[in-house]
């Protein structure tokens, strides 16, 4: 690093407070040209409210933002793009059924007189893919790509823009291991041509591969910063939460000899007939986490969809117990102890602008402490999810606080408690550390741990692939729709499960 060059990114002093809240406060931040720097702490640490205001979303209250040596205003992140910083959001922001070209230029569209130029555009797709090792087609439908690919194109959209600092939002959340190294690839390339990456991220082993540089935040502030080559992992935990990295292994088998799920032959069928679920029979035992591995869109969100009553079966069975609840309401199903953490908290899992205690009697809302007689009974809700933040460490004012006031590890907190605490029979676990720290994610894997050895059943759906290996007891592998593989947790890698999740391992595997 030349020490004279104007740094690429420098925050002094950078605080922002919202009403009741000190989001950010007093932060510091270096980052040097064409270096990938990474930046982590746990949720609500104040990362994603200081990347957006990196980003222009939204304006500091103190402190300055340098770019290249010079004091920048970003009002909106139109001021920010034009400086030079893009920013790839984790959430893909693609419309599936436009290419790879529609999805690029959309918004900064190459024209010719008042028409799309696409050669123009599809040019220039090809030099940023070409240049920085993309392997993109800008024809490709979106719809048809894989997770990684998708991945690539968001940052071509950046790199399209002419952005030279590229943020990161946990880019590594829904990859497979082979993903990761093709994105640390071209990580590579970016720092080769001389751009910088600010690199947002709860999984630390990865961070010490790829960042050059780390910054490492806690409660709003800037706290220090590490070396990759001379810290551990365990280190930078502990200077994120003052703890041990967790690991999700589990203790002893407490498999039981009951059935708590059986599925048999269950099939789930698109509009045009094409099975999305094909064919899966699986059991799940009193005291077993059964977890089922895929790379996304292979059907195992179809799957939690079909147990759960939100799609209906084309063919087979789901028994509960000893009831074929095929045909049963999702109320129905969530009465008779069925519980569900649901991959995307905020489509499926929350109402963010309703208070906490409202959002503790989703699903819940005909059971106390839900309701009393006929009638919702708020006392009691609003007891009950106070207790749940109490026990479950949801860190908020109180009970009527709006969920969109918490962090990501808060919300995630706040719903896995409220499905603890109806002791389900059965519990569907879709993504339940996805985008969490590593506090919140030791106490989910306790959680559920020890749901487990009281005798819960339990379906887990991971991208996380120690998560699946550390958790379970017996392991599926889906693609294409159909479960290809069923593996022994026990004596297998990340790689080897990776391998299987892309077809290139074998289709049979030890039970």
């Amino acid at each position: 690093m030349n020490e004279s060059a104007p740094l690429a990114v420098e925050l002094r002093g950078i605080t922002k407070r919202f009403p009741g809240v000190v989001a950010n406060k007093d932060i510091e931040l270096r980052v040097a040209r064409g270096e990938v720097h990474a930046i982590v702490g746990e949720n609500g640490a104040g990362k994603s409210t200081l990347m957006k205001t990196l980003y222009g979303m939204h304006r500091p209250d103190e402190g300055e933002i340098l770019i290249d040596g010079r004091a920048v205003t970003f009002r909106s992140p139109a001021d920010a793009i034009a400086a030079g910083i893009g920013m790839v959001h984790q959430h893909f922001m693609l419309a599936d059924n436009f290419t790879v070209l529609e999805n690029v230029v959309l918004g900064s569209e190459p024209t010719r007189g008042v028409r799309l130029d696409r050669a123009e555009g599809r040019r220039r797709i090809r030099d940023i893919s070409d240049r920085y090792s993309l392997g993109l087609d800008p024809d490709t439908l979106v719809e048809d790509l894989g997770v990684g690919d998708r991945q690539r194109v968001e940052i071509a959209k950046v790199l399209y823009r002419g952005a030279t600092t590229l943020i990161l939002d946990e880019p590594t959340a829904v990859l497979v291991p082979q993903e990761v190294d093709e994105l640390f690839g071209n990580l590579a390339e970016l720092k080769r041509e001389g751009l910088t990456v600010i690199f947002i991220s709860h999984k630390l082993d990865e961070v010490r591969k790829v960042a050059d540089s780390i910054t490492v935040i806690r409660r709003g502030t800037t706290v220090g910063t590490a070396d990759p080559a001379t810290t551990s992992a365990k280190q930078l935990a502990e200077l994120m939460v003052g703890a041990e990295l967790p690991t999700p292994q589990t203790r002893t088998s407490t498999v039981r000899d009951v059935p708590v799920l059986q599925l048999r032959g269950v099939t789930v069928s698109a509009p045009g007939g094409r099975a999305l679920v094909d064919d899966v029979s699986l059991t799940v035992r009193e005291g077993e986490v059964v977890g089922i591995a895929g790379v996304e869109g292979n059907g195992q969100a179809e799957l939690v969809d079909a147990v759960m009553g939100l799609r209906p079966l084309a063919a087979g069975s789901i028994v509960l117990g000893a009831d074929d609840i095929a045909t049963w309401s999702t109320r129905r199903r969530r009465e008779q102890g069925l519980g569900f953490i649901p991959e995307d908290r905020h489509r499926q899992g929350m109402l963010l602008d309703a208070p906490l205690w409202e959002n503790r009697i989703l699903g819940h809302q005909t059971r106390p402490p839900a309701v009393k007689g006929a009638f919702i009974d708020r006392k009691g809700a609003r007891a009950d999810t106070a207790r749940i933040m109490r026990e479950y460490d949801v860190r908020a004012p109180g009970p009527d606080t709006a969920a969109v006031a918490l962090s990501g590890g808060n919300q995630q907190k706040l719903i896995v408690g409220r499905e603890m605490s109806a002791s389900p029979r059965l519990l569907i676990a879709a993504h339940p550390t996805r985008g969490v720290d590593v506090g919140a994610q030791s106490v989910i894997w306790e959680l559920l741990k020890d749901a487990r050895a009281e005798g819960m059943g339990i379906v887990l759906v991971s991208a996380d692939l120690d998560e699946l290996i550390g958790l379970s007891d017996t392991l599926h592998v889906m693609l294409r729709g159909a479960l290809v593989a069923t593996l022994d947790p026990a004596s297998l890698t990340p790689e080897e499960l990776g391998s299987h999740m892309t077809g290139a391992g074998s289709t049979a595997g030890a039970a």
